[in-house]
Formats: C-alpha cells, sequence, structure tokens
C-alpha cells in the first residue's frame, strides 16, 4: 500500500512525527511532499493507494488519473478543496478531522478581541522603545483601552468552536447573542439569547464569525451589514475569509464606520499585496495560525491515523458526503 501526504508542512513542520502514520500495517510505501502545485498532483500521487491533502485541491479530473487511489484524507474539518462527488462516482472514500481546532480557535478569538481591547502590542513597543522612560506619569497610554465585562458578543455560527466562545465569553460576564438559520432552541444560559441576522448586527459590541463558508453567506458582512452594526463594534473572523466583502470592511475601518477588526483570515491567502485590508485602520490580520497551536496538530495527526485505520478495517469513521 502507497500512502502519498500532498502538502504536509502545515500539519508538521518538523515539531510532530508521521511514524503513526508510516507505520500502520500495510503501508509499504510512504511519501510526503511539503507543498504540492496543482499541475504536480498526478505525478506524485499517480500509484497512491491512499492520499492525503490539506489545501491541495483534488478534482474529478485527477481522480481520471489515479485509478489505485480509495481513500483521501483530508487535514483539516472544511472539505471544499476536495470534488467529494466526483470521488465517490469513483468508489474514493474522503475522511476529514471535525473539532480538532476547538479550543485553539476560541483562545485565538479572544486573544485577538483582548489586543484590540488593550493593544498589547502597541504599548509593549513603545516602552521598548523608550517612550514610557521618557514620560511624567507613571502610567503610560498610548490609547484609550475597553474592558469587555459586560460587553454584547455576538456569534454567528454557533457550532463546537462558537459554543466555546461563548462559554468564555460568558467568564469575562460578557452577553452573547448568537445567530445560526436552524437555531437550537434548547440551548440556553442567562446571559444568551438567539437572534436575528439584523438583530446580531445591531445590538453586538463585538461580533465573531464561526460559520462554514457556504454559496448564500459568501460576503454576507459587506457595506449593508456593515451600516447596520455600531460603529464602536469590532469584528472578529477566525471562520472563513470569504464571509468579509474586504473592501466595504476596509472601507468601514477607513471612515470610523467599524472601530476594529482583527482577522485570521483572507479570501485569498496567502493574500496580493494590494489586498484592501491589508493598510486599514485598526485592523489586525495573524496569518490563518487559530488552528495551528500544536496541541491541536497533534489531535489533528492522531485523528488523521484514526481515520485511516478505521477504514483499512472497514469501519470508515468521519466520511465526508456531499
Amino acid at each position: 500500500m502507497r500512502i502519498v501526504v500532498l502538502d504536509g508542512y502545515t500539519l508538521n513542520p518538523g515539531d510532530l512525527s508521521w511514524e503513526d502514520l508510516a507505520s500502520i500495517n500495510g503501508v509499504e510505501d510512504f511519501i510526503v511532499y511539503e507543498r504540492t502545485r496543482s499541475k504536480r498532483v498526478i505525478t506524485r500521487a499517480k500509484d497512491a493507494d491512499i492520499l492525503f491533502t490539506n489545501k491541495t485541491v483534488l478534482t474529478a479530473e485527477h481522480f481520471e488519473e489515479l485509478p489505485n487511489c480509495k481513500y483521501i484524507g483530508i487535514f483539516a474539518t472544511g472539505h471544499n478543496v476536495v470534488d467529494v462527488a466526483a470521488a465517490a462516482k469513483k468508489g474514493i472514500t474522503v475522511t476529514n478531522v471535525p473539532a480538532y481546532s476547538t479550543l485553539s480557535v476560541a483562545q485565538h478569538v479572544f486573544a485577538l478581541l483582548l489586543e484590540l481591547c488593550l493593544k498589547i502590542q502597541e504599548h509593549s513597543t513603545a516602552v521598548r522603545a523608550g517612550e514610557w522612560s521618557k514620560s511624567i506619569d507613571f502610567s503610560f497610554r498610548k490609547s484609550t483601552l475597553t474592558e469587555i465585562a459586560g460587553k454584547t458578543l455576538g456569534v454567528i455560527g454557533f457550532g463546537e468552536t462558537g459554543r466555546k466562545v461563548a462559554e468564555i465569553a460568558y467568564t469575562f460576564d460578557m452577553n452573547v447573542l448568537a445567530y445560526k438559520p436552524n437555531p437550537d432552541t434548547s440551548y440556553s444560559h442567562e446571559n444568551f439569547s438567539w437572534v436575528t441576522f439584523d438583530e446580531i448586527l445591531a445590538q453586538s459590541d463585538i461580533l465573531s464569525l464561526h460559520c462554514p463558508l457556504k454559496e448564500d453567506n459568501h460576503g454576507m458582512i459587506d457595506k449593508n451589514a456593515l451600516a447596520k452594526m455600531k460603529p464602536s463594534a469590532f469584528l472578529i473572523n477566525t471562520a472563513r475569509g470569504g464571509l468579509l466583502v474586504e473592501q466595504d470592511v476596509a472601507d468601514a475601518l477607513n471612515s470610523h464606520k467599524l472601530a476594529g477588526a482583527a482577522l485570521d483570515v483572507l479570501a485569498a491567502e496567502p493574500p496580493p499585496e494590494d489586498n484592501p485590508l491589508l493598510t486599514a485602520q485598526n485592523c489586525i490580520i495573524t496569518p490563518h495560525i487559530a488552528w495551528a497551536t500544536k496541541e491541536a496538530r497533534i489531535r489533528l495527526m492522531n485523528a488523521v491515523v484514526q481515520n485511516l485505520k478505521n477504514f483499512l478495517e472497514g469501519n470508515p469513521t468521519n466520511v465526508v458526503s456531499k
């Protein structure tokens, strides 16, 4: 059995081991490529029985040239990189790994939020540059600081990550609103309410996105949505960049119709140098790292191994279907 990993670098840049995957019973050939461009997929994968991908796209055209492939494991929760319907027609099982990064993403949300509120890096940089030493005051501040207790956090998308974010918010004495098309009305908390899309825009002091990207929500945070938000509001996105109309968000920030944004995802990754958010006012951007703590990647690796073992034993788990 031949296993080919098409783009292993983001999961394992060298601080984890492939041994558990490579030593699965029946594996005779195990090859890891750090990255694979689309035009090289066939060359690298043509004799593989098992394929693994993170962001390398696999299409119906690829499957026509991969006669040995019986299984594709995705190093992620999202599965839009694989044409699942085309894979099914070829008898290829596709699996993903749900929920491995819930804790890490929720942690990142609050790292972004606290940076927006407290400007930690700005103040640290100023101190190291000698500005505090030159100040006549014992308490040196570069900007207004914000306390999050009592603020309203709006969560769009209320799956595992959205709920974990809400749980953390309660410990900060925040109020939580949530919106999703089909709300789970069994969920309740004294500081929680289900609301409509327009209500969550209008009432949130902080709006955090945790929904998958679909055709019906692509660009949902556009100029019309932003116009319904408080000018004092913060926008946080650790979900998918395509949920935003990026020019509209940049315009809102630059015209002070939105107080700040903190984003871990962009529509194109890596972003082009002319992405308007890269120069927008009060906009924090991290390079799609919310999922990538070592602990989360260990959970991901373990789940990938278990998914493959279950498939080989005839009991596939986390199978993706269209």
